[in-house]
């Protein structure tokens, strides 16, 4: 190695003596220098990194935004999918005292302009041409950017000649001679950072307003690692498939943080276009899921099936039959050696082969978070040998508040109180959390911070819920989101939205009603399995939106909603429903970048279709 990192400031001898992300890289450098952190596909190759390169390549990134004139407390922004110069450019700005701020790679321009202005960002590291456009149309509405830093250049070099723009390479280069000129200013600066500083900014995903800007501290990033030490079996061992945004807090989590912590393998695929075949890949030992990640699993299983043999798809339906069997005694630890010996049976003849296509044979520690999921999508991955445990955390307590305990699993709950964390129902229902991970505020909005953690220290999160006597929690949907019938009857759509999706065929599914007589519902078709469905009976279609409106499919949709409503008390069934014509998507506003349905848009967007249901 290079004289960049050099003994002379020692690094701490282990992760417990780190205070900070830089430091604990810093750590993990010093102790297995030679050991494979990083792994990344490129073009069909899987190019490593070492945690000697990692620390490296972070601290030449840093010294290199020091030469351009970033100074302590400067916003850095990130604009990119998820890739080792984004974890590179995140530490090495956290390590120099700068702030980073993940902006997510589907923001339309508007979007970035909004972040890079109220972030006050002075340095926007961009991917690639895609994203440089997006900056390159807002910039004249940003007068703290100075710099914009492209990773890929390839198809931008012609814009290398604005002086404004740079190549990502040449701020390695220079932070690197910066290195070579001052051997131990990296470790000096990661040493001397302060643990109750703001490390970096998570802008909220924005459902009922502009994004909001959540500080998170040294501390508050460093509390998660240590909670979650006591608690999930992760070792140096694990393999993690970088997928979801990097920018949202449950993905920092999982290839930056605990990867720091564990010194586990983390591998970034091709993109979301090839999820499936990255999965399948790396067979991670560990995955972190959003319901409708394991939602899109099944539905690709459940296609499958259709598609095979008679014999086939009776063999699954009777292994998967017994896996739910001995799945109910696997989540409270009561399995017996008849039970033992079946699943072994079932793994030979369905479950390892459903694994492998999933990508999931190796998993052992498997979760889902950042919203509620159904309970019958739970259960089907728990017969296959799955364990998918819930847990439950928001950006504003650094992802951390519940978990659910290895041998202790209650579907439709999501766990109990972390170490150290305490949880309380306010009157109203609303879930309240207090403790060490609890961010420091909202960036430039004091007003909206105060409205958020009361003067107790209790973060308000805007969840309702309640806690059983065991002290598990049951989320049953946003505050704001909770419908109130012209009858004064509470309902909470979330859960029943969730009832409609476990259906392959569904993919999106609002329920309206507030202040009206009764509940209907506008729902989007999955498009992959609507299509197989429709071409299997060979009915020709041409687009989503000519799939959408057959009555063919219509019909197929609407026995579904009848099998829903057959589980619903009277006021929670819905009377009527429409199909959506068009796809939801982030860039027309529909959906937050973590695709989450924005109501008020969804309202206005489809105000139509709603009045129709209730004319």
């Amino acid at each position: 190695m290079s004289a960049t990192l050099t003994d002379r400031v020692p690094a701490p001898t282990g992760p417990d003596a780190a205070r900070t992300l830089p430091a604990l890289l810093v750590a993990q450098s010093h102790t297995a220098p030679d050991q494979v952190a990083l792994r990344r596909n490129e073009a069909g190759r899987w190019r490593e990194w070492t945690w000697r390169e990692y620390e490296e390549a972070a601290s030449h990134f840093g010294l290199g935004l020091l030469e351009l004139g970033v100074h302590p407390g400067d916003r850095v922004a990130i604009h990119s999918e998820n890739r080792p110069q984004w974890l590179f450019a995140d530490l090495g700005a956290q390590g120099i005292g700068a702030v980073s701020v993940g902006v997510y790679p589907t923001s339309p321009p508007t979007e970035v302009a909004y972040l890079l202005e109220h972030s006050e960002a002075v340095v926007l590291v961009a991917e690639d041409e895609e994203q440089l456009d997006k900056a390159l149309e807002v910039r004249g509405r940003l007068p703290h950017l100075r710099w914009i830093v492209v990773i890929d250049t390839g198809l931008v070099r012609r814009f290398l000649d604005d002086p404004m723009i740079v190549a990502y390479e040449h701020v390695e280069g220079i932070g690197r001679a910066r290195a070579n000129r001052s051997i131990d200013e990296w470790r000096t600066r990661v040493a001397a950072l302060d643990p109750e500083a703001v490390a970096i900014t998570v802008y909220t995903s924005g459902t009922t307003g502009p994004p909001k800007g959540a500080l998170l501290s040294h501390r508050n990033l460093l509390c998660v690692a240590e909670a979650a030490d006591q608690l999930f079996e992760v070792t140096e061992r694990h393999e993690v498939l970088s997928y979801l945004p990097l920018c949202h807090i449950a993905e920092r989590v999982n290839s930056e943080i605990d990867a720091l912590y564990y010194r586990v393998v983390v591998n970034f695929g091709q993109g979301s276009n090839s999820f499936a075949a990255d999965m399948r890949d790396v067979q991670p030992t560990a995955f972190l899921g959003v319901p409708r990640v394991w939602e899109k699993m099944l539905a690709a299983v459940e296609t499958r099936i259709n598609d095979a043999t008679w014999a086939k798809r009776t063999s699954y339906a009777f292994w998967v039959g017994q896996g739910r069997r001995i799945a109910r005694k696997r989540m409270s630890g009561r399995m017996n050696p008849l039970d033992h010996t079946l699943y072994g049976l079932g793994w030979l003849v369905v479950y390892r082969s459903l694994r492998d296509k999933l990508g999931l044979r190796r998993v052992r520690l498997a979760l889902s978070g950042a919203a509620p999921i159904a309970p019958e999508v739970l259960e089907w991955f728990w017969s296959i040998g799955v364990p998918v445990r819930e847990a439950y955390g928001q950006t504003e307590n650094t992802a951390i508040a519940t978990f659910t305990p290895k041998d202790r699993v209650k579907i439709g709950r999501v766990g109990v109180a972390y170490p150290g964390v305490e949880i309380r129902i306010a009157d109203d229902g609303e879930i309240l959390t207090r403790g060490p991970s609890t961010f420091v505020g909202y960036y430039k909005d004091p007003a909206a911070t105060a409205a958020t953690v009361d003067a107790e220290g209790w973060l308000h999160t805007g969840d309702v819920g309640d806690l059983d006597d065991d002290g598990f929690l049951r989320i049953t949907d946003r505050k704001k989101d909770l419908i109130i019938t012209a009858g004064g009857k509470n309902i909470s759509p979330s859960e029943i939205e969730n009832m409609l999706k476990v259906s392959p065929y569904v993919r999106e599914a609002v329920v309206i009603g507030d202040r009206r007589k009764y509940l209907t519902a506008l729902i989007g078709i999955e498009l992959d399995t609507v299509g197989d469905w429709a071409t299997r009976r060979f009915m020709p279609y041409t687009t989503y939106e000519d799939l959408s409106g057959k009555p063919e499919v219509r019909d197929l949709i609407a026995e579904w909603v009848e099998h829903v409503n057959r589980n619903l008390a009277q006021v929670e069934q819905i009377k009527d429903f429409r199909l959506m014509r068009r796809e939801l998507a982030h860039e027309d506003g529909q959906l937050t970048a973590t695709m989450k349905v924005k109501r008020k848009a969804i309202v206005e967007q489809f105000g139509e279709l709603i009045e129709e249901m209730y004319r």
